[in-house]
């Protein structure tokens, strides 16, 4: 019992010397503490620069050295939103089913510029984009079989909208795949129009 009780206060001894020994960083280097902040987190994975500004201003490093240490990841390389939201877009398409509308509202959040964004996500064309949402219902279909056909029409819809694909393609898509298994089909809603 002792013996792990004083494991724990050697853990924490530990552990304030470290956040001591950053804390003396910081004030010591700062451009030497934002490019261990920023190394850290591109360890993890991919990061915009703008989520890297941010990391940087919640740590106290001062504007001028982050626009530094973030130009110079930026020379190198290390630092590349263009590439970051190519493959964000080609990934969260394949892996998670998104529609372009819902890729940009995530790359906006991440602090991607807009004409990036705008880029990246017109690599997706309409075939690619509608043939995804056909994947997606076919296989979301099958959970749904015996419900009501309206309500199992607005359910399989509202996966799509989850997506961020727009109405008309989501109901025509729907509509299609439940036709294709012989299923009944309900009318499209007032108000909802084909793309």
């Amino acid at each position: 019992m002792k013996a792990r009780e004083g494991r724990r206060r050697g853990d924490r001894g530990r552990s304030s010397r470290a956040e001591g020994d950053g804390e003396r960083g910081r004030r010591e280097d700062p451009e030497k503490w934002a490019r261990e902040v920023c190394l850290r987190l591109l360890e993890r994975g991919p990061r915009t620069r703008a989520q890297l500004a941010e990391a940087l201003r919640r740590k106290d490093v001062p504007d001028e050295v982050a626009e530094q240490v973030l130009g110079r990841f930026t020379e190198v390389g290390l630092i590349d939103d263009e590439a970051f939201a190519q493959a964000w877009v080609q990934s969260r398409h394949t892996g998670r089913g998104l529609a372009r509308r819902a890729l940009a509202v995530e790359l906006r959040r991440r602090g991607v510029a807009e004409e990036t964004v705008s880029d990246a996500v017109e690599t997706l064309d309409d075939e690619q984009e509608e043939e995804t949402a056909r994947r997606l219902i076919a296989r979301k279909a099958a959970a749904t079989r015996g419900v009501e056909p309206a309500k199992r029409t607005r359910r399989l819809v509202g996966v799509l909208a989850r997506k961020g694909y727009p109405p008309g393609l989501a109901y025509r898509v729907v509509r299609e795949v439940l036709e294709e298994e012989g299923a009944e089909v309900e009318e499209l809603p007032d108000g909802v129009e084909f793309d």
